[in-house]
């Protein structure tokens, strides 16, 4: 995806539940998106998505817009 290596992060609000993402922040300032994981499978697949499509997908999250 790009010579710069992601650092992952993964919210303090999963508790571990195992149902979790992980995000690398720092590749947004250089390549406008943001990778996502599965926190289970490390080495699986990464996806590279917009900053501006994940910033919108964060603010609906907030907002309950995706509520169980």
């Amino acid at each position: 995806m790009t010579t710069q290596s992601p650092v992952w992060f993964t919210s303090s609000y999963s508790n571990n539940g195992g149902e979790c993402i992980e995000v690398a922040v720092n590749i947004v300032a250089s390549h406008g998106v943001v990778p996502v994981r599965d926190s289970k499978v490390q080495a699986g697949p990464v996806l590279a998505l917009p900053a501006s499509s994940f910033s919108a997908f964060v603010a609906g999250v907030k907002a309950g817009g995706f509520s169980a």
